[in-house]
């Protein structure tokens, strides 16, 4: 399962990395990987803070209804 999560990852970091640098560049795979790392800590950071919206607020509600 992991496999997979890492897979898509670096398939998506690939992408991006093509954009920018050559694919036969001696530095691609270490762009990736920063790439890579860079996604994982959007999607983590996206994660840790998106239940905040999430959350019923009665107080905003009740002032509404009034």
């Amino acid at each position: 399962m992991l496999n997979w999560v890492v897979r898509g990852l670096l398939i998506v970091a690939g992408v991006v990395t093509g954009w920018f640098v050559a694919k036969d560049a001696t530095n691609f795979g270490v762009i990736q990987m920063m790439v890579a790392l860079l996604l994982l800590t959007l999607i983590i950071a996206v994660i840790a803070f998106w239940p905040d919206h999430w959350k019923i607020r009665p107080h905003q509600s009740e002032k509404t209804n009034r």
